[in-house]
């Protein structure tokens, strides 16, 4: 990391790491920052990102090496004792004036050493035991990119060769079948041409899974009832051949916007409205999003354990609500991103209890994705988002 090109930027970088350690999106404020300093080199932009990702999702853990809770001190720490940037050095890149904070030890407890919220902490501790700090640990590892090749337009070793000839490696996803991986550095993936040809979409593994799981058919009405921006609702496109009737839905007007441009791009016929009698329904309901840390510095400070609390009743009230648009004979998957029990297996099994017509039926996938009947993919053992999802034939 260049953090020499730190020099004479800080004071302007300081604010907006406060504004994100004071809960504005990491991501909006590095936006703005780079657009107001168009004129940075590409070094001085990357360590400036680095700085404020960087104290956005350590901030726990530089609370217990810097002692404090001011921006200066946190971004200090980031260096001198995440970076390892000589002390003198990161004092003088980052103007803190002595006394320095004491070198210390990384932290013992799982929530300070991997920057976690304790009520997050205290939900990993009870999900996994022994394997919660692993999962922690990879929680704050970036994430792969991911992509789906388009099966109505390329197969994935053709999709794979294409892209190479751009200048993009990949490697195949290790079970989703038109899964790739890629393994160049931060490629420009909107500006290929692949991409505008509407070859690829990006889309983590363990959510392709998820549209793997409602096996849809050429000709078979499905509908996708918490469409958000279309990335399950396109896999389930492809997976129909381009046949049959696909509908999709999602109380955000924004999110079916961009789920229509992206339909047309990949060459998708989708129907948005949910008043249907399907053969499958997907219903990758809202939730605490706890299986995606990875994906947001500063997403694990801006969940709360009382906003997860509220998820249940309406993962509930969804399924009901999909439970009733599937034709007798028909399938119907329950789908979310977090790793909490509640939302998953209870969820899933108080449906059952409720609805003896429901016969659960466990994913066609390899055994280290199943559990109890359900799909659950781990960050730790897949190196996949956190999902789960369950299926049921509807007598």
């Amino acid at each position: 990391m260049p953090w020499d090109s730190l020099e004479g930027l800080v004071e302007s970088v300081l604010p907006a790491v406060a504004r994100v350690l004071d809960g504005a999106a990491a991501e909006r404020e590095i936006d703005r920052f780079l657009r107001g300093h168009r004129a940075l080199r590409k070094e001085q932009r990357t360590a400036v990102v680095e700085a404020v990702f960087g104290v956005g999702l350590w901030r726990r853990r530089l609370r217990a090496h810097a002692a404090s809770t001011d921006p200066r001190a946190l971004l200090f720490a980031l260096l001198r004792d995440l970076s390892l940037v000589p002390q003198e050095r990161a004092a003088a890149l980052t103007g803190l004036e002595p006394p320095l904070p004491p070198r210390s030890s990384p932290p013992e407890r799982i929530a300070e050493k991997w920057s976690l919220p304790d009520w997050i902490e205290a939900v990993f501790l009870r999900e996994l035991g022994a394997d919660a700090e692993p999962l922690a640990a990879a929680m704050c590892a970036p994430a792969p990119v991911c992509l789906r090749a388009n099966a109505l337009r390329i197969g994935r070793d053709e999709l794979a060769r294409l892209l190479e000839r751009e200048g993009v490696l990949t490697r195949p996803g290790r079970y989703a079948r038109d899964a790739l991986v890629v393994t160049s550095a931060r490629p420009n993936l909107l500006a290929l041409r692949a991409y505008r040809e509407g070859l690829f979409e990006v889309q983590d593994e363990a959510s392709q899974l998820v549209a793997q799981v409602v096996q849809p058919r050429p000709g078979q009405t499905v509908l996708d009832l918490c469409a958000g921006a279309g990335g399950k609702t396109l896999a389930l496109a492809a997976a129909m051949g381009g046949g049959g009737r696909l509908l999709a839905w999602d109380p955000d007007a924004d999110r079916l916007r961009r789920l229509s441009e992206r339909a047309r791009r990949a060459g998708v016929p989708v129907e948005l409205g949910r008043e249907v009698e399907a053969d499958a329904v997907l219903a990758d309901v809202p939730c605490s999003e706890l299986g995606t840390l990875r994906r947001g510095p500063d997403l694990r400070f801006r969940l709360r354990d009382e906003d997860a609390a509220r998820f249940p009743a309406l993962q509930r009230d969804v399924l009901e609500s999909a439970l009733r648009r599937v034709r007798p004979g028909g399938r119907l998957v329950y789908a979310t991103c977090t790793v909490r029990r509640e939302e998953n297996e209870e969820v899933a099994l108080a449906l059952e209890r409720a609805h003896p017509e429901l016969e659960r039926l466990s994913p066609d996938l390899p055994s280290d994705l199943v559990r109890d009947g359900f799909l659950r993919t781990w960050p730790h053992l897949h190196d996949m988002d956190g999902f789960f999802a369950a299926a049921w034939h509807k007598v």
